[in-house]
């Protein structure tokens, strides 16, 4: 799996949304709107490609937009509802592609077609991890403990 730049800008943003939220005592997803500019700021994301990435997330419903003087960007749901996964796939599509392709959608010959399955299986143990983390997690400062429990293994932090 690659990281795009528009996948970790899109988190980072959204941390700061749900941080935002839960530091002002926001009980619900539409309360203390951050500008673009200051979300740019805190995270260091280019102005043009925040706002583009915020298109996309408002496409999918993960936030709002609200105009004025006291505007700017919330979530449009619940941080602890909105996982890793959601956003990936609302600004970079699916998890696993083969040349842009659903891996069940790829078409072998008799010999590779068990590459279908090391695909399928790839993109199973990707959901297991990016479906479990939710923004919350992320703006706590936390992980699921199975989650957690991955980053113990000295061998993952083992470069290849």
């Amino acid at each position: 799996m690659r990281v795009t730049a528009k996948s970790d800008y899109a988190l980072r943003a959204l941390v700061e949304l749900a941080a935002a939220q839960r530091d002002h005592g926001g009980d619900g997803p539409r309360e203390n709107p951050i500008s673009a500019e200051e979300l740019g700021r805190l995270q260091d994301i280019p102005h043009g490609f925040l706002q583009s990435i915020l298109s996309d997330l408002r496409r999918a419903g993960i936030v709002a937009s609200r105009r004025g003087k006291t505007g700017g960007w919330t979530l449009a749901q619940d941080a602890g509802t909105i996982s890793v996964a959601d956003v990936l796939r609302a600004v970079d599509g699916p998890l696993v592609s083969v040349y842009d392709v659903r891996p069940e959608a790829v078409d072998y010959n008799e010999r590779a077609s068990i590459l279908q399955h090391v695909w399928i299986a790839s993109r199973a143990s990707l959901r297991r991890v990016m479906d479990a983390v939710s923004i919350s997690d992320l703006a706590e400062g936390r992980l699921p403990d199975d989650v957690h429990a991955l980053t113990l293994d000295d061998d993952a932090w083992e470069p290849r």
